[in-house]
């Protein structure tokens, strides 16, 4: 796939495996939905990480993309860090039938925030 599609469009790909995924962990359908759920979430994960640290270069310029992929690497191994317990506390003071909702929330704001970026980025491009 990653021959007939660039990074942005895996990314998007990967987004939309997610968000497939996060619509059956809200459905009533049981374990077995759940499951698949929990399978396309993490088969739309797979693309975005590789293809966000590929197209470093080209949307930062090359004398910029090995500051910007430590920036990206420290940001990940933050949200590994963080993110568990934060959901943790959530479950614990809350309930843990919000896990669909936080897997939600998430991939709400790295859609916005990966849109932003391409619109500045090609917004750059067009200035130059």
């Amino acid at each position: 796939m990653t021959i007939k599609l660039n990074d942005t469009q895996m990314i998007r790909l990967g987004q939309g495996l997610i968000l497939f995924g996060i619509l059956l962990l809200f459905l009533p359908f049981g374990s077995v939905s759940s499951l698949a759920g929990l399978i396309l979430i993490g088969l739309g994960c797979a693309p975005i990480y590789p293809s966000i640290i590929h197209s470093t270069p080209e949307h930062f310029g090359a004398d910029r993309s090995q500051a910007m992929i430590g920036v990206q690497m420290a940001s990940a191994y933050m949200g590994i860090c963080l993110m568990p317990p934060i959901f943790g506390f959530i479950a614990n003071h809350v309930s843990v039938s919000l896990f669909s909702v936080y897997l939600l929330v998430i991939l709400v704001f790295m859609a916005i925030m990966h849109e932003k970026m391409l619109s500045k980025v090609t917004a750059a491009k067009d200035h130059q």
